[in-house]
């Protein structure tokens, strides 16, 4: 009798988990944490409503309310005071970025997985990604 096979792949459950619809919760989440050195108080940013740059000094909490919500990661973003060619700003022992890493793991631990942002175009005059030489009009990709 017809058919002589039925295809009933999705009649088992791990089957069907591999193909269900798509599923998001919190712990899927990474909130981003724009820290500006440049201010004293949060200020949203206009192209992203809900959004704030935030001082230093309110890095750490910020980050408490984050993981307070369930949501398991951050990724730093820094805004520095200072910008140069080279984005200097970004790689010193002490710098923006840095230091709220320090500071959120100094009061969450390991509660928090911190991510940082490696583009280098927020930290360098130019905006560009990288350490240009302007003779060539190139990247530098090896002193980057």
């Amino acid at each position: 009798m017809f058919p002589d096979v039925r295809l009933r792949r999705l009649r088992k459950g791990k089957i069907r988990n591999l193909v269900r619809e798509t599923t998001l919760s919190v712990d899927d989440l990474v909130q981003p944490i724009f820290v500006n050195e440049t201010i004293d108080s949060a200020v949203e940013i206009p192209s992203m409503p809900g959004i704030y740059n935030i001082p230093l000094s309110e890095v750490a909490n910020e980050a408490k309310e984050i993981a307070d919500l369930g949501i398991p990661a951050v990724i730093i973003f820094g805004v520095p005071a200072f910008k140069d060619a080279e984005g200097s700003s970004s790689y010193g022992e002490t710098d923006v970025v840095q230091e709220a890493v320090r500071r959120i793991k100094a009061e969450l631990g390991d509660e928090l997985v911190v991510i940082t942002d490696v583009c280098m175009c927020e930290y360098t005059s130019h905006g560009h990604c990288g350490i240009v030489d302007f003779e060539t009009k190139e990247i530098l990709n090896d002193p980057t």
